[in-house]
């Protein structure tokens, strides 16, 4: 599974949740919560364990410093894009459009890490293991 894949899934997790369309998790369970509390709560849930895969794997492998660097590249990116004029910062749903693929290159990249690091140096990450 390449990057390309981790990143998609990334991606689709966090615009599943939310986006600016109707067609979110977030918007969903506001319109049926009272008809279908049990179903919002299950697809809340099974959301959850999903976050809580990409976001343990992400701490692991670049930890909160090498999130916080990614979204910096990112966003510098995004400032050189908006300075040469190529992007437009005027509508609130490309901003939001924008900040979910910021956060799911943190996620791709952090699922992705251990096998670029093991690509680069040959060296294998092991989970610690306890006493």
């Amino acid at each position: 599974m390449g990057f390309a894949l981790r990143w998609l899934i990334a991606f689709a997790l966090l615009a599943a949740t939310f986006n600016p369309t109707p067609w979110n998790y977030v918007q969903w369970a506001q319109d049926t919560y009272t008809d279908r509390l049990p179903l919002v709560v299950l697809v809340g849930l099974v959301l959850l364990v999903f976050y809580v895969v990409y976001l343990r794997a992400t701490l692991r492998s670049i930890g909160g410093f090498g999130m916080t660097m990614v979204l910096a590249i990112t966003a510098a990116g995004l400032w050189v894009l908006h300075d040469y004029g190529l992007l437009t910062l005027r509508d609130t749903s490309q901003m939001v459009w924008l900040a979910l693929i910021a956060l799911s290159l943190v996620l791709g990249i952090g699922l992705s890490w251990s096998h670029v690091r093991r690509r680069l140096s040959g060296q294998s990450d092991m989970d610690d293991v306890g006493d």
